[in-house]
């Protein structure tokens, strides 16, 4: 099969080659590095705005704002709009620089965890954001699972390991996953280090419970299921150590589920930015300025057409008298 174009813009299959970080790196797949933090010092402020803008309540106050900068058209002084205005916008802007902070901190905490990584033969600690696709990693008990895993040998018979879920889908019992019979035997790191298997599977997507892919060793291709994959979030429970090859890292592992790190919730699995815009004013706020925009503007239309039937028209003529209103 011929291998998988790096620019194209969909990915229709992924392959994964174990110990070979060259020939997957040609496909450009996302490191394990997170970013769901959506502001840095430069961008705050426009982007800021930007967003609040957004909302139809914002606008409209910016929209009477500057009707009341014209004198002829406003009665009223433009520091009553102005104040409560930008009084909201500055509140606003202190949640969300808060709630970035916060982010920030997790992404950090989450990128620097430790994971041991077989690279040239020998085990190293490497940060998560360091762990690449194609890689082995040593999981040991009570440890998160760094990136979406096939699970290739563990410390249970039969290649059995367990791990909790409770951070994905709020499950809290002990799901059983075991590895390929082929690959079960490989607790050795010699062995590991030697193994060149190439994985074909389905491209990243949000279905944790389902899984599709095939596993090319020695001339010979085995079936993969969900029930070989440790997905990123879940932790290993009552099993010494296990051994797994990274499918999916990043912003393409785990779906789009969101993963509260030290109490702090957002979209760590999935690595993703949260999107940008608000979407417009909530509830019945919303509904209320929208209907009370279009009353405006139907009034000021209503307004306009009469004003036109009032004036009078007048065929003006070398000699005529000037034209009087009313008569």
């Amino acid at each position: 099969r011929a291998p998988a174009d790096p620019g194209s813009v969909a990915e229709e299959e992924r392959r994964v080659k174990a110990n070979a970080r060259e020939y997957n790196e040609k496909f450009q797949y996302a490191s394990n590095c997170i970013q769901t933090s959506k502001y840095n010092i430069v961008t705050f402020l426009p982007v800021n705005l930007f967003e609040q803008f957004q909302e139809v309540a914002n606008t409209y106050f910016l929209f009477l704002l500057i009707l009341q900068l014209i004198p002829q058209i406003s009665s009223l002084s433009w520091f009553t709009t102005i104040v409560p205005l930008v009084l909201v916008l500055t509140i606003t802007a202190v949640k969300d620089a808060t709630d970035d902070y916060f982010r920030h901190k997790s992404d950090n905490q989450v990128n620097n965890r430790q994971s041991q990584v077989l690279i040239n033969g020998t085990l190293r600690q490497e940060q998560w954001m360091n762990v690449r696709v194609g890689d082995i990693i040593k999981l040991e008990n009570n440890h998160f699972v760094a990136a979406d895993l096939l699970l290739l040998s563990s410390s249970e018979p039969h290649g059995l390991c367990y791990i909790e879920t409770a951070e994905l889908d709020g499950e809290t019992n002990m799901k059983v996953r075991q590895a390929i019979p082929v690959t079960s035997e490989l607790g050795d790191i010699g062995q590991l280090a030697q193994f060149d298997g190439e994985v074909i599977c389905e491209p990243p997507n949000n279905k944790l419970d389902k899984f599709s892919g095939t596993l090319y060793w020695k001339e010979n291709k085995y079936p993969l299921s969900n029930q070989n994959m440790l997905l990123r979030g879940c932790m290993l429970r009552n099993t010494e150590w296990c051994f797994g090859l990274v499918v999916f890292a990043g912003g393409d592992a785990g779906g789009e589920v969101l993963w509260a790190v030290s109490g702090h919730t957002g979209d760590q699995v999935s690595g993703r930015v949260p999107p940008h815009g608000r979407g417009g004013s909530p509830g019945a706020l919303g509904w209320c300025i929208d209907r009370l925009m279009n009353t405006l503007v139907l009034w000021v239309r209503v307004r306009d057409g009469a004003a036109g039937r009032r004036r009078p028209v007048c065929a003006r003529r070398v000699g005529d008298a000037p034209c009087v209103p009313g008569r």
